[in-house]
């Protein structure tokens, strides 16, 4: 087969409840705000794609929806969805930014290309080298004691790995919450934190030396992205690993960080690298500069952490885990017509022709806040 025609296209723009607000050392999330792209294709499959900015982080939902809209759609509609690579780059040169936009049309076309041709998207991507990921749960809920429920829960459930986000409040809070959650659990989890960018320069060597007493996995992105100075300075100083996040979203940036030293561990992203592949690029450069990797999300539904989880599953390298527990312990529902698959504290990667799971429509249609069709 040498074409999979492209022949029309749909944007939704969802807003789906989630459980409690999560504060971030960046700023507060109450609901999934999300982009949903569909490209219907001549082979008569349907591929789906999800764009899940954050304003403080990446973008705007308007954003992302206006740029799948009105400046991608004249290139998308009547093309190759076999030219993947064709396709991104032309988005590139068609806006800036956006990244989540261009994550989105990636895992569409992945999607309807795996199902029109019967494979998987980790086939796609160069073969799955697992078939589970351990998943980590994001604490940030400003009522502790609600999270320590949700802790015992998960625990219970088979989740060993944990993340707090630290920085929303004081620094005697943040230890309170370690040092509660180490006296209940002791060393059964692997504890991680995130600061989400919240610690001035001046102040983080001395405040994560403090951390460190409670054994943690990695600290997190603790000071602004594009303080690299800083970053590096505190990964030299510290011995807990640090990770990068906000400061790497692309290959570009990957290099310079593993040129500076700046962190022994990144984060990967979906949205924050413009999709699978420009993710797995960070990955080969991390890889090549001794640089560990982590499975990384922003707010999605289980649409976009398939993505990620085809992404893991054909990373030889990943070892710490992933954060795609959105739609099984944060969010109220989810559109997937099939429960997003975390088992006994594990995400399975489906083996279904492309992403795996189908797309529930009335789920869809009942958190669209707005279907965008062709400009006039």
């Amino acid at each position: 087969m040498r074409h999979i025609t492209i022949s029309d296209m749909r944007v939704h723009i969802i807003k789906v409840p989630v459980q409690a607000t999560h504060s971030h050392g960046s700023g507060d999330v109450s609901a999934i705000n999300s982009v949903v792209l569909e490209l219907k294709a001549d082979s008569g499959h349907t591929g789906w794609g999800e764009a899940s900015p954050w304003p403080v982080f990446t973008g705007t939902t308007e954003a992302n929806a206006a740029a799948l809209n009105t400046h991608l759609r004249p290139f998308i509609v009547g093309a190759n969805a076999l030219r993947r690579e064709q396709l991104l780059t032309m988005a590139d040169r068609a806006l800036v930014h956006c990244s989540e936009a261009k994550a989105a049309l990636e895992m569409a076309l992945l999607d309807v290309v795996g199902k029109t041709l019967g494979l998987s998207v980790g086939q796609l991507i160069g073969g799955r080298q697992r078939d589970s990921v351990p998943v980590s749960f994001t604490v940030a809920n400003p009522v502790f004691e609600e999270d320590m429920e949700i802790i015992a829960h998960l625990y219970g459930s088979g989740v060993r790995i944990f993340k707090l986000k630290t920085g929303f409040h004081d620094h005697p809070f943040d230890i309170m919450r370690l040092e509660k959650i180490r006296d209940t659990y002791g060393d059964s989890l692997d504890l991680r934190i995130d600061y989400n960018q919240g610690l001035k320069a001046t102040d983080a060597i001395r405040t994560l030396r403090d951390m460190e007493t409670f054994k943690l996995g990695f600290i997190e992105q603790p000071t602004p992205r594009n303080n690299l100075e800083a970053m590096a300075a505190i990964s030299a100083a510290i011995d807990t690993p640090i990770m990068a996040d906000e400061s790497v979203f692309n290959p570009r940036e990957a290099l310079i960080a593993t040129k500076m030293k700046l962190a022994d561990i990144f984060s990967l992203k979906v949205m924050k690298s413009g999709g699978i592949v420009r993710a797995q690029e960070i990955a080969a450069i991390a890889k090549a500069a001794g640089v560990g990797v982590y499975g990384g999300c922003m707010f999605e539904t289980g649409l976009a952490h398939l993505a990620g989880a085809h992404l893991v599953s054909a990373l030889g390298e990943i070892d710490l885990g992933c954060e795609f527990y959105m739609p099984s312990y944060y969010a109220k529902d989810d559109i997937l017509a099939e429960p997003f698959p975390i088992r006994n504290g594990a995400v399975h990667i489906p083996d279904e022709p492309g992403l795996g799971i189908e797309i529930d429509q009335d789920k869809l249609a009942k958190y669209t806040v707005e279907t965008l069709s062709a400009p006039a």
